[in-house]
């Protein structure tokens, strides 16, 4: 087990932003972390890191930083149903790519979501109509506080809306090594969410593979969001809030064309980077911190930001949009 000091995680961050990690170890097999757990690692500060695309440093980490990197992906088949295993350190886009060669249906609508398959149901990553929590069957985990490995079922992760048992109850307690995902062999495509039903008519697409929605979907996320090999970003920083229906019903008075999605009778989902657009930030730009000029959910570093720069303007952002909605934006990205 090497375990490294005084370490940059610059370039381990999507976001690009300074910090030095005062102890660093990459863990590609699980044996490292039965050591760390003996030597008392897990009794002192630490952070598991992935992919680092939904992080934000805003200063250096004086405890010991864990970076997933183990691989591996197999799978079999089982009547109609496929179950697909991923090493908790491979690249996310990678598996759903691994699932599209394979004619595995059921990950093509979050092609190019950022990160690794470790971090997958820890917020219940989805995106244009799909969501991990309905294609996810269980995960393999090791728990920091009794060094035992144990295994969590779909039910017992408690999902909902980008959230789960890990993010709330269990918080950085488990590390994730493995994901296993059910999917159906016969599953229709998805492709009820407007901007790829347009794409596929440009493309004249009539009776899409999961290829073809996977393709569209990469090419929308491309349009949409920067690249964040040369535009440090984490993809979306804010959640889209939820409101009570008696909330909306009140917002629609003044503003009639605000962008909802009913969940049910009581509840509906607002579209947080219409909010955000409507109070003036979209495109605007503070120092070397910029909102996105195409979505505004994205927050930037155009080269030079710091950590604590990216945070102050994202508590402008959610004052700002407090006063004029009354709603309360939350942050999707962690913050260190």
């Amino acid at each position: 087990m090497d375990v490294l000091n005084n370490i940059s995680l610059k370039n381990l961050n999507t976001f690009g932003v300074p910090s030095i990690a005062k102890h660093f170890v990459e863990v590609h097999d699980e044996k490292v972390l039965l050591d760390l757990y003996r030597k008392g690692y897990f009794q002192r500060k630490f952070f598991v890191l992935g992919g680092g695309s939904n992080i934000l440093f805003t200063q250096d980490f004086d405890g010991t930083i864990i970076r997933i990197a183990n691989k591996g992906i197999q799978h079999f088949i089982e009547g109609s149903h496929i179950f697909v295993t991923a090493a908790g350190g491979e690249v996310w886009n990678d598996l759903v790519w691994y699932c599209i060669g394979h004619d595995f249906p059921g990950l093509e609508n979050m092609a190019l979501i950022p990160g690794t398959v470790g971090a997958s149901p820890i917020q219940n990553i989805g995106a244009y109509g799909a969501e991990l929590m309905h294609v996810f069957y269980s995960c393999r985990a090791f728990d920091t506080r009794t060094g035992e490995f144990r295994t969590f079922s779909n039910k017992e992760c408690s999902f909902t809306y980008r959230d789960s048992i890990f993010k709330s109850k269990y918080r950085g307690r488990y590390i994730i090594l493995s994901v296993t995902y059910k999917l159906h062999l016969y599953a229709t495509t998805n492709t009820s969410y407007g901007a790829i039903e347009s794409e596929l008519e440009k493309r004249g697409i009539l009776t899409p593979t999961i290829k073809d929605v996977a393709e569209v979907v990469s090419h929308i996320r491309v349009e949409k969001l920067p690249d964040p090999s040369t535009v440090g970003n984490a993809g979306s920083f804010f959640k889209n809030p939820i409101i009570p229906n008696t909330q909306l019903k009140e917002l629609k008075i003044k503003h009639p064309n605000i962008i909802s999605y009913p969940l049910d009778n009581e509840e509906s989902k607002i579209a947080a980077g219409w909010l955000i657009e409507q109070t003036g930030w979209k495109g605007k730009e503070i120092g070397e911190v910029a909102i996105w000029k195409n979505q505004a959910l994205v927050i930037t570093n155009k080269g030079e930001a710091t950590g604590i720069e990216i945070f102050e303007v994202s508590s402008q952002i959610i004052d700002t949009v407090y006063q004029e909605f009354g709603i309360k934006l939350e942050r999707e990205v962690n913050i260190l």
